[in-house]
Parts: C-alpha cells; sequence; structure tokens
C-alpha cells in the first residue's frame, strides 16, 4: 500500500476559488475521485446558474407569466427545498428576491430610489410561484428564480458525495468559502483531527487582508458564513450590502458576519443567511435550529453558541494565518438536507 499523502486540486467554479484536498494513500484513486467531484460541480453550475442561457433556471425565468414547465427530479427537489427555507425563514428566504440586484449596483456605489425598489418588491413572492407535480411556472412576468442562495453550498454536498462513492474518508471541499468537511484529516499523527478552519475577519487591517478572527474545528458536515464583506459600498458612511431583506428591498444591518456549522454545506448556508436576515433574533433563532454558530455583531462583538446552545462571547484568535491552517473567504450564500 503506498505511503499517505495530501492532495490539493485548485480549480475555478461560480466565480470563486475553489478546491478539494484529500487525505489518503491510493493517488489514482484520489486524482480519479477529485476529477469527477470537480465536474459534478460544473455540472451544477451549468445546470443552475442563472447567468447561462442554457440552465434549466433561465428557462423557467425567460417562461414567467406563461405555461407550465416540466423539470427533473432534482430541480423539483431542490424547488421543494426552497418552499421549505421560506417557510421556516418567516418568508425571509426567498429565490424570487434575485430580481432586487437590479435595483442595486454595488460598482458605482448606487442607492436605489424608493419606487425603483417597490416596483422590483412588486415581483418578489414565493407564493406567486405555481406547481403542478413536476412543474413548474412563474405567475407574473418580471418574476426570476434565483438559487444562488443554495447552488454552491448544494454543489458541495454533490461532489462530497462523489468523493465518498469512490471511497474516500478523508476530504475538505471549498467552493469559495461554502466548505464540507467528509471525515476528519488520515494522515499520520493528524489521524481523526478535524480540520482547522479559520474565519475570515470581516472588517480586517488593510496591512492583513487574511486576518482570522475565529478558529472552528470541522470534522464531518457542512460550515458555511454569510456577511457583509464581500460585495459592499459605503456612502455617507452607511454600509450596504449584498444581502437584501426580500420584504423591504433593503440590505440587512445587524451583522457584520454570521458562521453555522451543520450537517452538510446546504444546511449551513442556509442556516447563515437567515441569520443575517433575521438581524436582532438571528442567535434565538439559531439556538431553536440547534446549530451553532459564530456570530460577529456590528461593534465587532464575537458571539458564539455554548454546549447548550446559548450565546457567549468568543475569544479571538491570533489575526495572523498559523501555518498549515487556511482563512477561507466566504463569497455568496446557502441551504439544509435536499
Amino acid at each position: 500500500m503506498s505511503r499517505w499523502r495530501t492532495l490539493r486540486f485548485e480549480f475555478q467554479a461560480m466565480a470563486s476559488a475553489c478546491s478539494v484536498q484529500i487525505d489518503g494513500r491510493d493517488e489514482r484513486v484520489m486524482r480519479k475521485a477529485a476529477a469527477e467531484a470537480i465536474a459534478e460541480v460544473h455540472r451544477i453550475e451549468s445546470k443552475f446558474s442563472r447567468y447561462l442561457e442554457g440552465s434549466v433556471v433561465s428557462r423557467i425565468n425567460r417562461n414567467a407569466g406563461l405555461d407550465l414547465i416540466e423539470v427533473d427530479p432534482e430541480t423539483n427537489g431542490l424547488l421543494d427545498f426552497a418552499a421549505q427555507l421560506w417557510a421556516l425563514s418567516g418568508g425571509l428566504f426567498d429565490i424570487t428576491s434575485g430580481v432586487l440586484r437590479r435595483a442595486w449596483d454595488f460598482k458605482k456605489a448606487l442607492v436605489p430610489k424608493v419606487d425603483e425598489l417597490q416596483t422590483l418588491l412588486n415581483l418578489v413572492d414565493w407564493k406567486r410561484v405555481e406547481r403542478q407535480g413536476n412543474k413548474v411556472r412563474l405567475s407574473t412576468p418580471g418574476m426570476q428564480l434565483d438559487f444562488g442562495g443554495f447552488g454552491k453550498e448544494y454543489a458541495a454536498d454533490r461532489a462530497a458525495a462523489v468523493l465518498l462513492h469512490h471511497g474516500i474518508e478523508h476530504a475538505l471541499i471549498n467552493l469559495g468559502g461554502d466548505l464540507h468537511a467528509l471525515g476528519a484529516r488520515g494522515l499520520p499523527g493528524q489521524e481523526g483531527e478535524p480540520w482547522q478552519i479559520e474565519i475570515q475577519h470581516p472588517r480586517p487591517k488593510p496591512s492583513q487582508p487574511l486576518e482570522s478572527i475565529a478558529l472552528l474545528p470541522l470534522a464531518r458536515g457542512g460550515l458555511a458564513t454569510s456577511g457583509d464583506y464581500e460585495r459592499f459600498f459605503i456612502k455617507d458612511g452607511l454600509r450596504y450590502c449584498h444581502i437584501l431583506n426580500p420584504q423591504t428591498g433593503w440590505p440587512v444591518t445587524h451583522w457584520q458576519s454570521v458562521s453555522v456549522v451543520a450537517a452538510n454545506s446546504t444546511a449551513a448556508g442556509a442556516l447563515s443567511t437567515i441569520a443575517m436576515l433575521k438581524g436582532p433574533d438571528a442567535l434565538a433563532w439559531l439556538g431553536t435550529q440547534n446549530a451553532p454558530y459564530l456570530a460577529v455583531a456590528q461593534d465587532g462583538q464575537v458571539m458564539r453558541s455554548s454546549a447548550a446552545g446559548e450565546p457567549r462571547p468568543a475569544a479571538p484568535i491570533s489575526s495572523r494565518p498559523s501555518p498549515g491552517r487556511r482563512v477561507f473567504k466566504r463569497t455568496a450564500t446557502f441551504a439544509l438536507s435536499v
């Protein structure tokens, strides 16, 4: 049997830097498994990206206000999941809210007019997504679906399933900061130890752009962070970020970031984004979901759940990444087990 080794495969997908890291012995199997896992990520991007004309989502959006469209079981399952998230969040997680991005230009740093937002808010309403069996229809012309809220997380979980199919038991998948750990470390001397994940500081010092704010161990399952620091602009002293409340059209303001650990990446992403949308009610709500979290308030206070699920202050770790660890940046979004 070959010696233990770690192989790391880096690639680009969903406008993000991604990687698959595997501890194992059989290099041939490791490389084949990684290649198929990466191919699965690209398949999901091609199928569900709103930016690609040939995707399922684009086809549904083009047909808004017209006839019902038949979709495959995978797409139907994700729509079931979107309905679950909408109900779980009290309407705050709404995959029809992507139209609001038409009003928010984060490159030009423009704050939209109230009437412009209201026009788009008239197109945001999950209840107007008509479904009959395996068919779906957006009832109003101009409505859109956007799977971006859980697309990367779902892809991370699917990639993990591909690795598992090849017998891989020790791996870490990173899709732009959405993580799935497929078992703990396997290398001799590290066997059974969790992967050590440094959480990016949402307000790093200019001299330390990779500054971290906390260290979270992850042996199995998902870890995701939602925050106000990836896409934003500041105007007249106010920060406007890309996480938009679908009921008001305005960006969230209460938390700098919320990180959540869950059974899979899809669940972690959904819970972290809903927490950002919940504002001051986030930590109590995460407690009802039994979801371990680390949250950074606007004043910089770091809170993390205790073993009992109650919030408590968290002592920050060293701000400089240490050897053998990696700071994972978060770019956009969420989802639960599908």
